[in-house]
């Protein structure tokens, strides 16, 4: 049995935490959430979308369709997140730290006890902050919300293929 942290270790506890990867840590406009770590259907969907992104051929930008999952950045307002999965059209530096980069696009998927997060808060903030395609991804029911700059957000059904502003295509 584990001992449950005073309030004063609670800070110390959940450092230990996130070094032994066990939550998942994010500080989004000054306010602090954390989790445990995505599910085994979180993961697979994920597996399964980072599979599908290619260049859109004949795309002008020549965006490399780089992908990381799960990957620690740094926004323009000091916040720190780790979208489920972040595109780039040049290739991420190997880095041990965070990466102060606005990814091209990102892809949340949506979490059971985290949905108000993941359709209310996510999708504005990343808009916010100068991503340029946010798809939301609700695996059990089984949608996805595309939202990008100066469009309404579109719901489409589980089988939607999206053509990226960046030249990358990802299927769901």
């Amino acid at each position: 049995m584990t001992d449950v942290p005073s309030a004063s270790d609670t800070g110390c506890f959940l450092e230990m935490l996130v070094r032994e990867q066990r939550i998942k840590l994010e500080i989004t406009g000054g306010v602090t959430t954390w989790r445990l770590l995505p599910s085994i259907r979180h993961q697979k969907v994920i597996d399964r979308i980072r599979a599908s992104i290619t260049p859109v051929s004949g795309a002008s930008d020549g965006c490399g369709c780089y992908h990381l999952s799960d990957v620690s950045l740094i926004f323009p307002d000091g916040s720190y997140r780790r979208p489920d999965i972040a595109i780039f059209c040049v290739e991420p530096p190997d880095i041990d730290e965070s990466w102060e980069c606005v990814p091209e696009a990102v892809i949340e998927i949506v979490s059971p006890d985290f949905s108000e997060k993941d359709l209310s808060i996510n999708p504005p903030w990343h808009l916010a902050q100068g991503v340029r395609d946010v798809l939301i991804v609700e695996p059990c029911e089984r949608w996805v919300q595309h939202f990008s700059h100066g469009h309404p957000p579109i719901t489409h059904p589980w089988t939607y293929t999206a053509e990226l502003h960046c030249g990358c295509r990802v299927t769901i």
